[in-house]
């Protein structure tokens, strides 16, 4: 099992959190563990982003549970009443909601204060949870920066490996269908992953304006990689519903798509590798040509097909969306190479590809 930098963060912060309570005094020093637990962000820019609604949330909770208590008491109906009413103020002034959890807690224990001195130990069980709000923002701003450049390069190079083996595979007849059914679904799984760390990549700042351009670059670029490898996850995806009818095809047929395939995977993989100077500068000319001329016969034969005795109209309209998939991957590969092209041809004392290998991340 893999400890992320979260649970190394979670664990820093409860423990910061402990420590200063103790040190100013404040009791029972586990609430503010629980508030630093529940607000550490998985990256820099979200810190910055909860911070305000944290402390906004958590006030509107000790506001509500104050007033409550003090008119109808600490009876556990009156507790629930004002989670809900808490939780409804909180959606409704549009904060995070992934405040509510922390908002709730402050409630309950605000509300479950003594009744002597209420307002003493209320107003000091905030400023505990408020204690871990800040130590968790501590943490996430100065300790263990996320790396999501380099995780989102490797997870899409390794989805883009795994698509293009099995799409491979299973041009050439060599795919083992329930294998590729079960994998096709951990495919699913693994690219909502990675759109998610897309974002999460994308909404990091630059806080030197001398990377700002840069990053801007590298973010339109992981996301023509993203809609690259979704599209060739498309091909994938339509290869097999489509299994029988390209069955069907005579030998010519199959070869011209396993051929063509053969050069979009290929060109894929050129592609990622140069990002990373792991080819030459550009791919050859020689394989951009015979992929061109390729997708020039393969529509040409699609065309023949149609006109054929064997192939029926239905068959003919099965294969049609494999067909457009492809030469839209292609396009896609394409955008993407030009984008890498310009990537490295421009602006290159900006440019810098900050790429680890991963072991060393």
């Amino acid at each position: 099992m893999k400890l992320g930098a979260r649970i190394f963060k979670t664990g820093l912060a409860i423990m910061i959190s402990l420590y200063l309570a103790i040190w100013l005094g404040l009791e029972p020093p586990v609430f503010a563990a629980l508030a630093a637990a529940f607000a550490v962000q998985p990256s820099i820019y979200r810190t910055f982003q909860t911070i305000l609604d944290q402390v906004q949330a958590n006030l509107i909770g000790a506001v509500l549970g104050v007033i409550f208590v003090m008119t109808f008491g600490h009876e556990p109906f009156v507790i629930g009443i004002v989670v809900v009413i808490a939780i409804a103020i909180i959606l409704k002034v549009k904060l995070e909601s992934s405040t509510i959890p922390l908002a709730i807690i402050t409630v309950i224990i605000v509300m479950e204060s003594p009744a002597d001195n209420f307002i003493e130990f209320s107003t000091g069980r905030f400023f505990l949870i408020l204690l871990g709000v800040i130590s968790a923002f501590i943490v996430n701003l100065v300790f263990v920066p996320p790396r999501y450049e380099t995780k989102l390069y490797h997870k899409l190079q390794k989805a883009t490996e795994d698509i293009n083996q099995w799409t491979m595979l299973f041009i050439r007849n060599d795919a083992d269908p329930r294998a590729l059914k079960k994998d096709l679904g951990r495919l699913e799984e693994s690219m909502i992953k990675i759109e998610n760390l897309y974002l999460l990549y994308k909404e990091e700042r630059n806080y030197f304006q001398r990377n700002k351009y840069g990053k801007a670059r590298k973010v339109v670029l992981f996301r023509q990689m993203l809609v690259t490898t979704k599209k060739a996850f498309s091909v994938l995806k339509n290869l097999e519903r489509r299994a029988e009818a390209l069955n069907h095809t005579s030998d010519k047929i199959q070869k011209k798509f396993e051929k063509q395939l053969d050069y979009l995977t290929a060109y894929h993989d050129l592609i990622l590798l140069r990002y990373v100077g792991k080819v030459h500068s550009h791919h050859p000319e020689e394989l951009t040509e015979r992929m061109n001329s390729g997708k020039e016969q393969l529509v040409s034969c699609f065309i023949e097909l149609r006109e054929q005795d064997c192939t029926t109209h239905e068959q003919w309209l099965q294969l049609l969306p494999i067909v457009s998939q492809m030469i839209e991957y292609q396009e896609q590969l394409e955008h993407l190479d030009q984008l890498v092209d310009s990537f490295f041809n421009y602006h290159k004392l900006e440019n810098e590809v900050k790429i680890k290998d991963p072991e060393d991340d």
